[in-house]
Formats: C-alpha cells, sequence, structure tokens
C-alpha cells in the first residue's frame, strides 16, 4: 500500500514537513513546483506511516485503495508524475 494526494490538493507543504522519507514531491523551491498541479508521493519510498494523513489540511491524502471514486484518476497521474520524474533515489543519483 501507499498513499495518493488527490486533485483537492492545495500544495501545503505541511505534508512533505512530516514525512520521515522525503517521498512528497515536488518541494518548495524545485524547478517544477509552481507549474504542478499538486504534490505526488512516491510509491517506491513512502512507508505507509500515515503522517501525510494526518498533516494534510483539505484531507486530499488517502491510501491507493480507499481513494474515491471521483478522485480515481490521481492514481495515475501520480504514476505519470514519477514515469516521468523517476524515483528519489533516481533524481538524487543523477
Amino acid at each position: 500500500m501507499t498513499y495518493v494526494i488527490v486533485g483537492s490538493c492545495i500544495k501545503d507543504d505541511s505534508c512533505i514537513e512530516v514525512c520521515p522519507v522525503d517521498c512528497i514531491h515536488p518541494k518548495p523551491g524545485d524547478a517544477d513546483f509552481e507549474t504542478a498541479e499538486q504534490l505526488y508521493i512516491d510509491p517506491a519510498v513512502c512507508i505507509d506511516c500515515d503522517a501525510c494523513v494526518e498533516a494534510c489540511p483539505v484531507d486530499a491524502i488517502f491510501p491507493d485503495f480507499e481513494v474515491p471514486k471521483k478522485y480515481d484518476y490521481a492514481l495515475e497521474l501520480n504514476e505519470e508524475f514519477f514515469a516521468e520524474q523517476g524515483t528519489t533515489e533516481q533524481r538524487t543519483a543523477a
């Protein structure tokens, strides 16, 4: 299981601040932060700790198997983001 951020995301960085494994992207200051429509959770790095869920001020983070039907598209968006960007390890190694 991993967590998924859905379209109601307001790019508040409170989820980024509490993530113990640095799996939420893009971060403020990243080149693509301003143009990104929302934040994304790297499923290869997420440890399912639930910290981001509790920190999100707009309840935009769900376990992948509990994403509300109206936000099903978020699963594909998250996958596409990391397919284009690579995982955290790939980006920092480059």
